[in-house]
Order: structure tokens, then C-alpha cells, then sequence
């Protein structure tokens, strides 16, 4: 659940500052004073800044839109906080035999991994939820021997 709430917490925070820039641009530019028997002729299209303003409004609202969803997929499902430690594993020139390379990016925590195919077509990212990840490094030694 921390996981949707975090990403739903990051798009309301895009809203924002994309109503934050709307506001901005359009008290920057006010309305024209030119109007064709009684209606305001519109901007966009007709004011070449203005029309520039909004592409780049626009671009600038896509790309917090994918940096938001690229930063999403590597979060821990559980906790939501950023995986560490990527480990490359497989090989191309060997992919019969030890299969397609992918990066397996763990939560420090020890919730899980996520298996990400270095080449796309190979598949989509995995995620697999571990009970105790550092349970195996913890556990007592056993002295008798």
C-alpha cells in the first residue's frame, strides 16, 4: 500500500505544480484585448509566444509525468524506499547456456528484488518478495564442528 500511496502522492505533487505553472503563464499573459464582435480571440495559435510557452508547459508536465513512473519502478513494492545494489547476471554471448542478462536491484531492507531484462524484448521486470532476505547472513554459526 505504501507503494501506490507514495506513487499517488508524487502525481498529486505534479498536479500542483502544473496548476502552479498554468496560473503563472496565464497571469504572465493576459487575456488579448482584440475580440471579433464581442469574443476574445484566442491565443494559442495566433501569439507565437504564447503558443511556444504552452509547448514547453507541456513538455515540461510529461517529463515530471516520466520521471515520476521511471522512479516508481525501481521502489521496493513493500516499503516503497529505492532498491540498491545492482548485480548483472546472465551474459550475451553466452545466453543458451546461463540464459538472457538482466540487473537484479535488491530492497536494503531485505523485502525483495527486481529482476530487470537488460534487453527489452526478453521480457518485463519481475519482482520477487523474499520473507527474510539477511536471514542467512544473521543466523549462529554452528560451533560443534
Amino acid at each position: 500500500m505504501k507503494y501506490w500511496g507514495f506513487f499517488v502522492l508524487k502525481l498529486l505533487v505534479t498536479a500542483v505544480v502544473g496548476f502552479v505553472l498554468w496560473e503563472a503563464i496565464h497571469v504572465i499573459w493576459p487575456s488579448s484585448r482584440l475580440s471579433y464582435y464581442g469574443v476574445s480571440a484566442p491565443r494559442f495559435g495566433h501569439d507565437l509566444v504564447y503558443t511556444l510557452v504552452l509547448l514547453l508547459y507541456n513538455l515540461v508536465l510529461q517529463g515530471l509525468l516520466w520521471l515520476n513512473i521511471w522512479d516508481q519502478r525501481y521502489r521496493c513494492r513493500i516499503c516503497a524506499r529505492r532498491l540498491r545494489m545492482p548485480v548483472e547476471e546472465g551474459s550475451r554471448s553466452h545466453m543458451l547456456l546461463f540464459g538472457p542478462p538482466h540487473i537484479e536491484y535488491i530492497c536494503t531492507y531485505g523485502h525483495g528484488a527486481l529482476d530487470v531484462p537488460e534487453i527489452p524484448v526478453s521480457g518485463r521486470p519481475i519482482w520477487k518478495r523474499n520473507e527474510d532476505m539477511w536471514k542467512e547472513l544473521f543466523k549462529p554459526r554452528d560451533r560443534s564442528k
